[in-house]
This record gives structure tokens, C-alpha cells and sequence, in this order.
């Protein structure tokens, strides 16, 4: 039996978007920039996605979104695209708990002379709208916090949030790309200026993403060259995988009303069978969370014997595919960040792990993971009486 539980990690391509591909691969392989027909061609199939990737957030402009290799490079754009804009260093605000994509593009902003502040968290990973308001600064540039954090689940109060950026007049970005797809996002009603998006979570192809801009925002590009995607991101289009982007966006957003309800059903489901086993604790917020989303840590997590990294290997022994939220650097395991920021121990923020549910998932399917994951837990700690009697 194999039993895939890491969807935030990257879902499978969906075979619409497969065929979207292929047709595009051999028949309309055209460069864009290209006047004749075959870049017409070209082009014209880059518009088409552009207009259903605008859809899937209510982007009543297509012009919105910026075509770019991924979630990474959409948060590097949003984040240096506006720090350039400045000849002085100014004032820039994340929470503790982003992902390594926005996380690390700060420490080279500090390294210029920006200065960053960084919000704490709730228990649950969750940024208190005061602690926002009191951070603003006369020279705050920029917000930046994610929409539903990729190793907890927990899912931000970004209505609230991005009001009071507004009114203080500086910008708001979120990293979307675990919530896109997965909860609606209408940017009509919701304050952001700029959004991140990621296919490969959503079942399209891997190596493409794009930064949505509210119209009449400014950034730097970051690469100089054609001036291609509204002279925000040089470089040729990859036509077939951003076609698969496109119709991966436009099924989500079709599949949404259905699919949300489905997963939350199978994610709660989850959550009241792991908690008959003792030492092993929820993370997150348990209300407002990622509707796929389950993340556990284990109370008595040991870095040498027994970790979330340790689950993670001895599940997939068993044909099943979770992730662990603790890293390994040269050998030695480190907490996981997050965990930490949410003041977790260091021995807990070693033993996270989180499992994520898609299209394919079944009831039967969590039944299963949950009696190997006891089972696991059996054998590696048999002194603990992990199962309850």
C-alpha cells in the first residue's frame, strides 16, 4: 500500500494539465515575444492562464499577475521588488513564523541597513493584530505575513491585518501559496497589495508561480533583460508549464466549493484519531487552519532515537509519505523554527510532524496511517504506553 500525505510539499499534475501541456509542447511552442504566428500563438496561451490564475483570486485584472518560476521567486520579488525602490534603508515587518522564502530575503535586507521586525506568535502561530499596530513605524514600507503557515496549519487574520496596514499607507504582502486553491481568496475584498502563488499546490506543474500586484503598486524587477510579464520579470515565458498553471488554477477555483468541505472532514477525522495517542500533542490553531492540514509534535521527542524525522522514515518504511518540521545540518538535527517561535521546548520542536491531505485521500487512507503511526510509536518507545487502553 502507498499512501501520499504531503500535499503542501507538491501534488501530483493533474492530467488536464498534462494534456494542456503536451498540446502546448508540440503545437504552440512559439516563443511569446515573437510577432509572427507562431509567438502569437505563444502568447496567446500565456493570456489565456494569465485570466485563470487572475480568476482564481478574483483578480478582475489579468495584467495583475506576474508570471514567475515559483512561490520562492513570487516572495523575492514581492520583498526586494519594493526594497529597491528605496535609495535609504527603511522599515519592513514579517512574522516569525514564514516561510524560508520571505525569512531569509529579510536577513540580506538587515544586512543593507534595513531594519525588520518580527512578530511574535500565539501558541496556536498566530500574529495578534495589536502587536502589528504597535510595530508600524513612520518609515514602514512594507508588511509582509503568511496567509496559512506550511508546517502548522494555521491560518492568519489577513482581513484584519492588511486594514491596518492600509490605513497606516504602507504595503501588504502574504505568502498564499498553501491557502490558494484551498480557501477562497478574493483580492477584490481582501486589502493585500501583493499575493504570492504557487502551482505545484494546487496540481499543476512544478517551476512556475506568480506574484499577484495590486494595480497602481510599484516594484524593481529583480532581473534585467527582455522585459518581459509587464517588465517585472525578464526572461522567455515557459509557455507549456505556465498553460498547465493556468488550467491547474481554473479547476481549483471550480473544485473549491466542493473539495474544502471534503478535506476538513478527512483533516478532523485525523486529528480525533491521533489524539487517543498520548505524548503526541496538536500544533496549530485549531479553528482557523488550513482545511488539509494536520500537524502533530511528540512531547518526548529525542533527537537521537526518536524525532519527527524519525516518523517521517519509519512511515515510509510502511509505503506512506508524511513530512517532519525539524531540519538536519551536517548530520545534526535542528528544532524546528516555528515550533520555537511558538514557544514549544526544544526536545517538542524536534518531534513535529505534519501531514496534508489531497484529492486523492481517502477515509481509509487515514485509518490506515493512524494504526501504523501507533504502531511505530509501539516499537520505538514500548515504555511509554503511547496507545491508550
Amino acid at each position: 500500500m502507498q499512501i501520499y500525505l504531503d500535499y503542501s510539499a507538491t501534488t501530483p499534475t493533474r492530467k488536464e494539465a498534462i494534456a494542456v501541456m503536451q498540446t502546448v509542447l508540440t503545437e504552440q511552442w512559439g516563443n511569446p515575444s515573437s510577432l509572427h504566428e507562431w509567438g502569437q500563438r505563444a502568447a496567446t496561451v500565456v493570456e489565456q492562464a494569465r485570466v485563470q490564475v487572475a480568476g482564481l483570486i478574483n483578480a478582475v485584472d489579468p495584467a495583475s499577475i506576474i508570471f514567475t518560476s515559483g512561490g520562492t521567486e513570487a516572495n523575492n520579488l514581492a520583498i526586494m521588488g519594493v526594497a529597491r525602490l528605496y535609495a535609504v534603508p527603511q522599515h519592513i515587518i514579517i512574522s516569525s513564523v514564514e516561510h524560508s522564502a520571505i525569512s531569509e530575503t529579510v536577513k540580506l535586507l538587515e544586512m543593507w541597513g534595513w531594519e525588520v521586525t518580527r512578530l511574535s506568535v500565539d501558541v496556536k502561530g498566530r500574529v495578534n493584530p495589536l502587536d502589528l499596530k504597535a510595530a508600524l513605524r513612520h518609515n514602514t514600507v512594507l508588511v509582509s505575513i503568511i496567509y496559512g503557515q506550511s508546517e502548522v496549519g494555521t491560518v492568519q487574520p489577513i482581513a484584519e491585518l492588511s486594514k491596518i496596514v492600509r490605513s497606516h499607507g504602507a504595503l501588504f504582502h502574504t505568502d498564499a501559496v498553501q491557502a490558494a486553491g484551498r480557501l477562497p481568496i478574493d483580492v477584490q475584498q481582501l486589502p493585500v497589495d501583493l499575493l504570492s502563488l504557487s502551482s505545484h499546490k494546487i496540481y499543476g506543474p512544478q517551476g512556475v508561480g506568480a506574484l499577484y500586484l495590486r494595480p497602481g503598486v510599484e516594484l524593481m524587477p529583480l532581473l534585467g533583460g527582455g522585459g518581459q510579464e509587464m517588465g517585472l520579470r525578464s526572461g522567455t515565458q515557459a509557455v507549456p508549464i505556465i498553460a498547465g498553471f493556468g488550467v491547474a488554477a481554473e479547476l481549483a477555483a471550480e473544485e473549491l466549493a466542493t473539495e474544502t468541505p471534503r478535506l476538513i472532514e478527512l483533516r478532523d477525522r485525523a486529528f480525533a484519531q491521533l489524539a487517543e495517542i498520548p505524548g503526541l500533542i496538536a500544533t496549530g490553531d485549531s479553528c482557523d487552519r488550513l482545511p488539509h492540514h494536520i500537524s502533530m509534535c511528540l512531547e518526548y521527542a529525542d533527537g537521537e532515537k526518536l524525532s519527527g524525522k524519525t516518523l517521517v522514515r519509519q512511515l515510509n518504511l510502511a509505503g506512506i509519505g508524511i513530512s517532519a518540521g525539524a531540519a538536519c545540518h551536517s548530520g545534526k538535527l535542528s528544532p524546528s523554527p516555528i515550533l520555537l517561535a511558538m514557544g514549544y521546548s526544544e526536545k517538542a520542536a524536534l518531534g513535529g510532524i505534519r501531514i496534508t491531505l489531497g484529492r486523492d485521500t481517502t477515509e481509509a487512507d487515514i485509518d490506515w496511517t493512524v494504526m501504523v503511526l501507533k504502531q511505530v510509536l509501539q516499537r520505538l518507545a514500548p515504555d511509554l504506553s503511547l496507545v491508550k487502553r
